[in-house]
């Protein structure tokens, strides 16, 4: 397989890993922002820029791991290094997303602690 062929096998593997953890993420990620931003139309606009973000981060990783044409690595490697570097991409940017929305969450009283007050005080 050319050194071409395998860098866009490796560009498209690891897009389709990031698109799948967006799909995964959506549902969740959206009530948690509605929660956060207060309303629906702030909350979608930080969908979108936190699917984008988790696309692209693993996607300029990808790309900075270039197979070498004259290398004597067996190409199944040189796939595995892309595809290593494109997912420690994705990792990074899915644990920036969570900690950014970890420092928003407010501290404090949980759903369940408020309900436990409630009846408490009924």
């Amino acid at each position: 397989m050319s050194a071409h062929w395998l860098f866009l096998c490796g560009l498209a593997v690891a897009a389709g890993a990031s698109l799948a953890v967006v799909a995964y993420l959506r549902r969740s990620l959206l009530r948690i922002l509605v929660d956060l931003c207060g309303s629906e139309d702030r909350a979608r606009f930080w969908l979108a820029f936190s699917n984008v973000t988790v696309t692209l981060v693993p996607l300029l990783f990808a790309l900075h791991q270039r197979p070498s044409a004259d290398s004597h690595a067996a190409p199944i490697f040189e796939f595995a290094d892309q595809l290593e570097i494109a997912l420690l991409g994705l990792v990074i940017s899915v644990f920036v997303l969570g900690f950014v929305l970890g420092r928003f969450i407010p501290r404090g009283q949980t759903a369940m602690s408020e309900k436990q007050a409630a009846n408490r005080v009924a």
